[in-house]
């Protein structure tokens, strides 16, 4: 079921679509630093400030998810 929500979002919600693409871009920039045998002193900043902004990205993404799923449950009790 979260995995339904998470790809209704990514439908519906702007700002988690957005999110969602800037993870995947980060995710996929870490990875090729990470297949290097040596980071240079640069690149292992860029590391730490990659997985940062990734779990900046995944905070929030979680926020909307939450808030779209009390959003959600209070709709249902109204009903």
């Amino acid at each position: 079921m979260a995995e339904d929500l998470k790809h209704l979002l990514i439908e519906t919600n702007q700002e988690y679509r957005e999110l969602a693409s800037k993870h995947r871009s980060l995710d996929s920039r870490l990875h090729e630093l990470l297949t290097k045998h040596y980071l240079s002193d640069a690149e292992q900043f860029e590391e730490v400030s990659i997985k940062k902004r990734k779990l900046q990205c995944k905070d929030r993404m979680e926020s909307i998810l939450r808030q779209h799923c009390a959003t959600g449950s209070a709709r249902s009790l109204s009903a």
